[in-house]
């Protein structure tokens, strides 16, 4: 008898351990526990009494109770992605991320099957409702606005009914057909030439606005002409050529022209040269026209030399007039004096 009432004794033992340990159980502290009593969480339309259990531990009665954990946590869900056209009959695909979590563990239970996935269902579609309602400039340029108008259509259908809030929505990517890529090369790289040709143009607007005046400032003094070409032929020599351009002025080409021309009017037409006193009084003429023009001149060794005013070289059979009368000659400033000196012909 007493080995039957110590089977006994331990039976009731291990019975007694195996209910006890069904009937405790620990809630994590991400977690809340919905407690099913006999199948209802809720009586009459209103929530059971220790119906919701919070973190920590807890007991059920077993047989008559059964405990469902709901986590609490940021839930983060990948949408996969969706093909779609857009509002400008565009064909794109597009992938989304979605960060909700469970703020009504009740409803997240009892009012809909398998919460994740009608998030998951609900976010896909909506998806291809915003890209159907937005063109490709606005899917590719203005993305916070496409997150916060799909967030509120997906928070709109889960937070009421489902107890569950979409916290942030966000598109990852927007996969273009290839030849719209093509396009869209084309005509960033049409927008860069476009640019460059423009600064290029004002670059070279404002340089001739610099040259221009420099130029005015340039003309005013003939010496400064001189000096900018003798810098360009040591800028030039400064490159190691073999070759040294020298640029010829144009004063040099007229007087040789002006020359020729001279000579050859006199040889056809038969014409005599001018005479010394009609070369001087030209001369005179000359310098008093520039004397009026210009009032910048300090003295006589700034004035330009007049070409034509000395008289050219004689032939090598002419005889020279002696020095004394050249000079009595060019001081009288006397037409005669001068005829008199020229050798007869």
């Amino acid at each position: 008898m007493e080995a039957v009432a110590l089977i006994i004794l331990l039976v009731l033992v291990v019975g007694g351990l195996i209910v006890l340990s069904s009937s405790i159980r620990v809630v994590q502290q991400f977690e809340h526990g919905i407690v099913f009593r006999f199948g209802q969480v809720q009586r009459n339309g209103q929530m059971r009494p220790g119906a919701v259990r919070t973190p920590g531990l807890t007991v059920i009665v077993p047989i008559a109770e059964r405990m469902q954990k709901v986590s609490r946590q940021t839930i983060t869900m990948g949408v996969p992605g969706q093909d779609g056209i857009t509002q400008d009959n565009v064909s794109v695909r597009v992938d989304a991320v979605v960060y909700f979590r469970v703020i009504d563990p009740v409803k997240a239970i009892v009012n809909v099957h398998n919460y994740q996935y009608a998030v998951s269902q609900v976010a896909q579609t909506s998806l291809r409702s915003v890209i159907g309602q937005a063109d490709m400039q606005e899917l590719l340029g203005e993305r916070e606005k496409i997150n916060m108008r799909l967030r509120a259509i997906i928070d709109e259908i889960t937070e009421g009914p489902w107890g569950i809030l979409i916290e942030r929505v966000e598109i990852k990517d927007v996969s273009l057909p290839e030849g719209m890529k093509r396009s869209m090369a084309r005509q960033a790289e049409a927008e860069r030439e476009r640019r460059a040709r423009i600064i290029t143009a004002d670059g070279e607007f404002q340089a001739s606005k610099r040259l221009a005046a420099a130029a005015e400032i340039m003309s005013q003094d003939p010496a400064a002409l001189q000096l900018r070409l003798l810098q360009t032929v040591v800028e030039v020599s400064a490159e190691k050529n073999s070759t040294l351009v020298m640029p010829l002025p144009v004063e040099i080409l007229r007087f040789f022209e002006r020359a020729a021309g001279g000579s050859g009017r006199s040889e056809d037409g038969g014409e005599a040269k001018p005479d010394l006193g009609e070369r001087l009084a030209k001369a005179e003429e000359e310098l008093a026209k520039a004397a009026e023009q210009s009032s910048s001149l300090e003295s006589a060794e700034e004035v330009p030399p007049v070409i034509g005013l000395d008289e050219p070289k004689r032939r090598g059979s002419e005889v020279a007039a002696p020095p004394d009368e050249q000079r009595r000659g060019i001081g009288g400033g006397a037409p005669e004096a001068a005829q008199e000196q020229r050798p007869p012909s």
